[in-house]
């Protein structure tokens, strides 16, 4: 099997274009799993996002998930699109929580192109994307940015072996 058969033919370097919006296929339902493993394994003390008894008696309504988790969500949601042909992540930066997300909440990821540029390296090129994270009453919750290093089809697909 040739290696790029393993991942999407239509998201090499020369694929992208300045401006290209790109709506992701997947939505995700964030459970207590993912927020609160992830929250713990982060060493995140802010009991607002795993402690039940705490949020009801303040009455402060619902655990509100770590926005690690929101926007990483988004980041794996774009992954297939954007990145999958990447060799580095080069930068994740201007990341935006604008509204909470709870338990239950399902987002929905979108994409921008915003740059790309040659990069040192011959076999690949850097983009820069803006990802944003949408709730199901289709409110933004999250953007970020990422710049990554994405494989040039020009001398990945002539090199992989047969």
């Amino acid at each position: 099997m040739k290696m790029e058969a393993l991942t999407g033919s239509d998201n090499y370097f020369e694929d992208f274009e300045v401006g290209a919006a790109l709506r992701h296929a997947r939505g995700k339902t964030v459970t207590n799993l993912e927020n609160v493993l992830f929250t713990n394994m982060v060493l995140n003390t802010a009991q607002g996002h795993f402690n039940e008894h705490l949020v009801a008696i303040r009455g402060t309504g619902h655990i509100v998930v770590y926005g690690g988790v929101t926007f990483s969500l988004i980041l794996g949601l774009s992954t297939q699109d954007c990145c999958e042909n990447a060799l580095a992540e080069l930068g994740l930066d201007n990341v935006q929580l604008k509204k909470p997300v709870t338990h239950g909440d399902t987002l929905y990821a979108y994409s921008e192109v915003l740059e790309k540029s040659d990069s040192d390296r011959e076999d690949a090129g850097v983009v820069r994307f803006c990802h944003y994270g949408y709730n199901q009453r289709d409110e933004l919750v999250v953007q970020v940015e990422r710049t990554a290093l994405i494989k040039r089809r020009t001398h990945w697909v002539k090199a992989s072996p047969g």
